[in-house]
């Protein structure tokens, strides 16, 4: 339990500097954090703690869905903002086009490693993927129609409170689903020849939702969704 609690610390942080690369680029961001820089525009506050304050709400949509956090849960709300302010506090701002492209590719190949981390610790799903399969196993609806209707209206409301859409935006949804699968390729290869105990992150990726574990799955069937175009990245 003590290697996955520290997999789940490790894969949030990364997860939230990886965020931080792709907010200095400059070059668009996914939806849940166009919603997050839409908020910071017109509150003045800082986009990592909107996050955290995003995920908290989000959470509270979990109640008539009956989902049940994980620790993971939890962790993802308190680590993933965190980190993404904390670093905006001391990375540098691209300042031509080949640093933007390089912040844009490193944050999503940071993330993509980030995600196998977490997954593989299997400690709960972040608060916006477990909305999206709560919608799923609540009404029957398709996780890329509860995914893609989601994403679409946040990063609406986004746009319009002025949050960042761009090139980034679409980079980031046509390249995370690979990166995140090739991390947990690279997680589970280190897992077999180690003594480290974390759940191989491909099982966690087939494990069947039972009523049980349905919310515990949840990353797991978030990470396969991640190959659509429309993506949740700071979760």
């Amino acid at each position: 339990m003590t290697v996955r609690l520290v997999a789940l610390v490790a894969g949030l942080v990364l997860y939230g500097f990886g965020c931080a690369l792709i907010v200095l680029a400059g070059l668009g961001v996914d939806p849940w954090t166009v919603l997050a820089q839409g908020i910071a525009v017109q509150t003045g506050w800082g986009i990592g703690w909107v996050t955290n304050l995003v995920g908290l709400l989000v959470l509270v949509l979990w109640i008539p869905l009956r989902q049940r956090p994980g620790v993971g849960t939890i962790a993802n709300i308190a680590l993933v903002g965190t980190t993404l302010q904390i670093s905006l506090g001391f990375l540098p701002s691209p300042t031509n086009p080949v640093g933007q492209a390089a912040f844009l590719v490193g944050g999503v190949a940071v993330i993509g490693l980030a995600s196998g981390i977490y997954i593989g610790a299997r400690l709960g799903p972040g608060p916006r993927d477990g909305l999206m399969t709560g919608l799923n196993a609540r009404f029957g609806w398709p996780l890329w129609a509860c995914r893609a209707g989601v994403e679409s209206t946040v990063l609406l409301i986004g746009l319009v409170l002025g949050g960042s859409v761009g090139i980034g935006t679409l980079v980031f949804a046509v390249t995370i689903g690979p990166a995140v699968h090739a991390s947990i390729a690279l997680v589970d290869r280190i897992r077999s020849s180690t003594r480290i105990r974390l759940v191989p992150a491909r099982r966690a990726l087939s494990a069947p939702r039972s009523a049980a574990n349905r919310s515990l799955g949840a990353s797991s069937h978030a990470a396969r969704s991640w190959r659509s175009p429309s993506t949740d990245t700071c979760p």
